[in-house]
């Protein structure tokens, strides 16, 4: 499957885009804690904030999870799953998760998305296996872009102001 690649400025700041909560600062990062603003997103007025993991119906703060053997692809084909550190299987949370992002991005006309890399839902590029940095995309990440979404890494917000 080839990624898309951002090419376009989204300089119409009306544009709306699914955006994972934690970038905006919203506590619902895996062990609670409040992940700094990205202060360039705060600018854009059509930044939906959602947590898959919380959309899913895990709990703040929650064991860290990863997925093992695979990428989100792997998980959302049954080749791979998630499990959290306490060796629990929250692979239909995740799913459950992302499917419940699409769902919301689908009933407000929506494309495009801005998610944090090295989540195990989020990420775009690379996410950890073990304390080893993987390429691969996220759970999430994996069901956006089969759905034909623009998705892009929290590494790459540049792109939208170049």
């Amino acid at each position: 499957m080839k990624l898309h690649c951002i090419t376009l400025l989204w300089q119409d700041f009306n544009i709306v885009f699914i955006v994972s909560a934690c970038l905006l600062g919203l506590k619902c990062r895996w062990n609670g804690l409040k992940y700094p603003a990205e202060k360039r997103l705060l600018y854009l007025s059509g930044a939906i904030p959602l947590c898959p993991e919380q959309l899913g119906g895990l709990a703040t703060p929650r064991a860290p999870a990863q997925i093992i053997n695979g990428n989100g692809f792997d998980v959302l084909s049954g080749r791979a799953r998630v499990i959290n550190s306490a060796g629990i299987d929250v692979t239909l949370e995740f799913i459950a998760g992302a499917q419940e992002v699409l769902k919301i991005a689908r009933q407000n006309k929506i494309s495009r998305a801005v998610l944090k890399e090295r989540s195990p839902s989020c990420a775009v590029h690379c996410l950890y296996q073990g304390k080893a940095l993987i390429s691969g995309m996220g759970v999430t990440s994996a069901l956006l872009l089969s759905e034909d979404f623009d998705v892009l890494s929290s590494e790459e917000i540049d792109k939208l102001y170049a």
